[in-house]
């Protein structure tokens, strides 16, 4: 049996993994959906990294998995408890000592968000219907608890990791991700981690728009070979 554990993006709210995590669980693995202080102003990524840290505990057989923002936090967890396998879905891949903020410049991720809502015939300027959530239904969003805001601290802390662990790591990247378009995605996962994209059907938010494919991809990946999957640290 292996454990999921599962880092939610901006806001940091374990709810947002609440359609996969019974899938998980159904396949007779543990799935840990871990509730971050995205809104708490004095938190920032070393107090993430504490709490997937404290939710792994003493667990050895972890698939950590990290969503959006997310990604920042999952080079600290890995520095510091054994992780077997790690996913990263529609997510932010640091650099080592970058910050969450510089990575929008640094990674061109602005200018690719408003070449692809050329392409795609949206609005360019930033709405969270547009961009996170077009394809959500709206039985789930009946149901969300209020949203909390990323306050900020978190983009200004540096990600302090060395490099990437010799492990299995996957790229998931929703082919309907208006705010991350694939080809962003691509280019980024190429360039930071040597990596191939795996694309499945969702945007942004594909863990609620898009929950079973996206379970059965974790589930795939638990078992396949290593081999698989990059072995290799940042380039």
């Amino acid at each position: 049996m292996a454990s999921f554990v599962l880092i939610p993006g901006a806001g940091g709210m374990a709810w947002y993994w609440h359609r996969v995590v019974p899938l998980l669980q159904r396949a007779n693995h543990e799935a840990i959906a871990v509730d971050l202080p995205g809104d708490d102003e004095r938190a920032g990524l070393d107090a993430y990294a504490d709490a997937v840290v404290g939710a792994i505990g003493t667990r050895a057989d972890v698939v950590l998995v990290a969503q959006s923002l997310g990604g920042f936090t999952a080079p600290l967890v890995c520095a510091r408890v054994p992780v077997r396998k790690l996913v990263f879905v529609n997510a932010m891949i640091p650099l080592p000592g970058e910050t969450a903020g510089e990575w929008w410049g640094n990674t061109g991720a602005v200018r690719a968000r408003a070449d692809a809502a050329g392409r795609g015939g949206y609005s360019v300027d930033f709405d969270v219907t547009t961009y996170f959530l077009h394809d959500v239904p709206e039985t789930v969003l009946r149901g969300a608890p209020r949203p909390r805001e990323e306050v900020g601290a978190s983009f200004d802390q540096p990600c302090r990791f060395h490099a990437w662990p010799h492990i299995p790591i996957r790229v998931l990247a929703g082919a309907d991700d208006r705010f991350f378009p694939l080809s962003f995605q691509r280019e980024v996962a190429r360039a930071r981690l040597d990596a191939e994209v795996h694309v499945m059907r969702g945007g942004h938010l594909v863990a609620l728009s898009n929950h079973d494919e996206l379970a059965a991809r974790l589930l795939a990946f638990e078992q396949s070979a290593p081999a698989d999957d990059v072995r290799r640290g940042v380039r």
